[in-house]
């Protein structure tokens, strides 16, 4: 069988990952694929460094349409990044007949809906298993693995970057603007960390996994967003004390009143095995109906763990490549959308919360605190109070409480932060146990 005719487009880091595992281990993949697979064409904005990645054994181009329309390329890898020259040439490469492999996260959560339509119309594949957790295989595993299940909740650590830096302000006590500093010199952080710390990254990937988890339609805007720039080491450091660790959390759930979708920094006790995977490393925990929790677990961003999820990619077209629509995998897991559920606000969504507040050391305050708790149903699980240090007149005070509404939580602080004994803002953040 004639082999399977690569065009890249983009061959920076991942690019360069994928070329080089591609080539190494050539004959290996042929064996798993059937096929040989090629690259055969690439583009990049700098030619130069593309052709001595390459060795002068290949085509290259800094003109990304001259690759989607060459009728020897039989798939596109698209490593560019962004939003309009990578869609545009996605969909250029679709409207040409060739099938798509991509790690643009972004791109398939934002515009996800419209690329499988055309694909679907042209009867071509388009695979993104590297758009999510770099060399971990989630997306297989949520689209074909699991497919006897009902998926019931996805958490997952999918953001290197940020983790990083929550291991840091850990284990070493500093400020999240230090960490970054640092993580930004050792080239875990971009010079423009937004996307990264801001969780927009970790809300794009959780937007891939729900929709197949859930079979859901592409809804990015309605994810909600929160980063860990206002963490502090003071709350790391309680949450320790009290057995959590703080990650930032991509988290979706389906219940009988919608699907919740949310990014944001969690305490997760200490004894959960995500809770310990620390550094640049991502994790995913899935809960589905049959199998209970599973945890996928591995290097969530670079050249060669990001390329081998390119080349899975690119053995699935190699081996279904002549497959009717109806005999391949469906794009997002689902031949039709099941679920008509709603996506719920964040007032909306069930948490358990951690609390810390300011206040007056003297007597009453704590109760005036657990009345207004009380009143509006949030019990109890855990408190801890910190003694005044030297001649201050204030403590914290540490509240964990049961699962409640987030709109009865917000009700409730803001009722807390108008006490006459507490100073400042009340610190909120959410907390998950994640084994049931």
């Amino acid at each position: 069988m004639k082999s399977l005719k690569v065009g890249l487009l983009g061959i920076g880091t991942v690019g360069g990952g994928t070329y080089t595992v591609l080539t190494r281990n050539q004959q290996e993949i042929a064996s798993r694929a059937g096929r040989g697979i090629e690259i055969i064409k690439v583009a990049d904005r700098d030619v130069d460094r593309a052709k001595a990645m390459t060795g002068g054994k290949v085509e290259v181009t800094n003109d990304v349409f001259s690759v989607v329309s060459d009728p020897n390329v039989d798939v596109v890898v698209e490593l560019i990044g962004g939003y309009t020259l990578a869609k545009d040439a996605i969909l250029k490469a679709i409207e040409h007949g060739k099938h798509v492999v991509t790690a643009n996260k972004a791109l398939i959560a934002v515009h996800g809906n419209e690329i499988f339509a055309a694909a679907k119309a042209k009867g071509v594949i388009v695979a993104y298993e590297a758009a999510v957790a770099g060399g971990i295989p989630i997306i297989k595993a949520l689209r074909e693995g699991l497919v006897a299940n009902k998926v019931e909740w996805i958490a997952g650590i999918i953001n290197g970057t940020t983790n990083f830096i929550l291991t840091e302000m850990r284990d070493k006590g500093l400020a999240f603007s230090d960490v970054l500093v640092e993580a930004q010199r050792l080239g875990y952080a971009e010079a423009d960390p937004t996307f990264d710390v801001e969780g927009i990254d970790a809300a794009h990937k959780l937007m891939i996994m729900a929709a197949i988890g859930f079979g859901i339609p592409m809804q990015f805007d309605k994810v909600y967003t929160e980063g860990i720039t206002k963490l502090t080491s003071k709350d790391i450091r309680y949450a320790q004390e009290l057995g959590y660790r703080v990650k930032l959390l991509g988290i979706t759930k389906r219940s009988a009143e919608g699907i919740e979708l949310r990014v944001h920094p969690t305490l997760i006790p200490e004894k959960r095995l995500i809770a310990n995977v620390d550094g640049a490393m991502n994790a995913v925990v899935v809960k589905g109906d049959a199998v209970g929790p599973t945890l996928y677990y591995g290097a969530g961003a670079g050249a060669e763990p990001t390329g081998n999820a390119v080349i899975a990619d690119l053995v699935d077209v190699a081996r279904m490549q002549n497959a009717t629509v109806e005999q391949r995998v469906p794009y997002l897991g689902h031949h039709e959308t099941p679920s008509a559920l709603p996506i719920l606000s964040i007032d909306e969504i069930h948490s358990a919360y951690y609390l810390r507040m300011r206040a007056m050391d003297k007597p009453g305050v704590l109760a005036e605190v657990t009345k207004i708790l009380g009143d509006r149903q949030i019990s109890i699980d855990a408190m801890m109070q910190k003694e005044p240090q030297d001649t201050e007149m204030e403590a914290d005070i540490v509240i964990l409480t049961h699962v409640t509404v987030e709109k009865n939580m917000n009700a409730a602080i803001t009722a807390i932060e108008a006490l006459p004994a507490i100073e400042g803002a009340v610190v909120k953040l959410r907390m998950e146990e994640l084994n049931k």
